[in-house]
């Protein structure tokens, strides 16, 4: 199969070039810099630079790839700028869509996320509404995420992976990562408070797990899927046990601190039902393995 990744290099985007190669497809990878450019022709695929933000561009480098499927894993989180990276979920996603359609492309599988359902009690599975209804600046977040989702959805063919938060290699909580700074006192405190020890509960799953999500979703049936570990769990669980992997003090949990009534975690029932299995089946174990492939 033909597979133009837009994002290829990002931190699902490495692992899953890996990934579609060795599964025999031919892969066209993006990326918005030179420099990141060559690293995707590092990694084996052929690679074109170009500003998902630039429709005309955009259009030009999916048509001269003549993609069979698409694969959107576009985020622009470096700097952990919300506003932008909700602007790439409203605008880049209709550039790509409209990039795709005009390429004749009928299949896309897209990266969400499973952090953005409506408070309720337990794991959320794929059925339970986005919270569109939460206070800013929740609200413009969840706004994104659904623009993402149902722009995607114009495609007669879409998949959208409900990722959870995604640590390893290039994420925040790897151990070069912000989250794990953070936690050790150095500059990031604007991540702290993702880090907190309290009840809040999430789902986590490492990048080579989502990425190996989104080349079996090639062949999936069309909606949304939450792409989690086993492990659903509350701060007061997960934190200390990043920080101990990071090598950061170890913060002590509050176990009378409430967490966020949206911040439920997600169920992975149904990428199970359709065969695929996380290495990593929870953070207890993998937080200490973030490096491995």
């Amino acid at each position: 199969m033909r597979v133009f990744l837009a994002g290829a290099g990002g931190a699902v985007g490495r692992p899953l070039v890996r990934l579609l190669l060795a599964a025999g497809h031919h892969v066209t990878g993006t990326s918005r810099t030179d420099s990141g450019a060559a690293r995707v022709r590092g990694l084996g695929a052929d690679a074109v630079r170009v500003d998902a933000l630039d429709p005309a561009a955009l259009r030009e480098a999916v048509t001269a790839a003549a993609p069979d499927a698409v694969l959107h894993m576009l985020t622009d989180l470096t700097a952990a700028d919300g506003a932008a990276n909700s602007r790439l979920r409203h605008e880049g996603t209709r550039n790509l869509i409209d990039a795709a359609r005009a390429a004749g492309v009928t299949r896309i599988v897209a990266q969400s996320i499973s952090w953005a359902y409506a408070p309720g009690d337990g794991p959320a599975g794929e059925s339970v509404p986005l919270d569109l209804g939460a206070d800013e600046p929740r609200r413009s977040m969840v706004a994104a995420v659904d623009a993402l989702e149902r722009t995607s959805a114009e495609l007669p063919h879409a998949v959208v992976l409900r990722y959870g938060l995604l640590y390893g290699p290039g994420t925040w909580y790897a151990p070069d990562g912000a989250a794990s700074a953070a936690l050790r006192g150095e500059p990031g405190d604007a991540f702290l408070g993702s880090v907190a020890p309290d009840g809040s509960v999430a789902s986590f799953v490492h990048v080579a797990d989502a990425a190996s999500a989104a080349v079996a979703a090639l062949d999936w049936p069309a909606g949304p899927v939450n792409v989690v570990d086993d492990e659903p769990a509350p701060g007061r669980a997960w934190v200390p046990a990043l920080a101990s992997a990071v090598g950061a003090p170890t913060p002590v949990p509050d176990p009378h601190a409430p967490g966020a009534p949206w911040a439920r975690g997600a169920r992975n029932d149904l990428a199970r039902a359709r065969g695929w299995r996380p290495a990593r089946p929870s953070w207890r174990t993998g937080f200490a393995h973030q490096s491995d492939n």
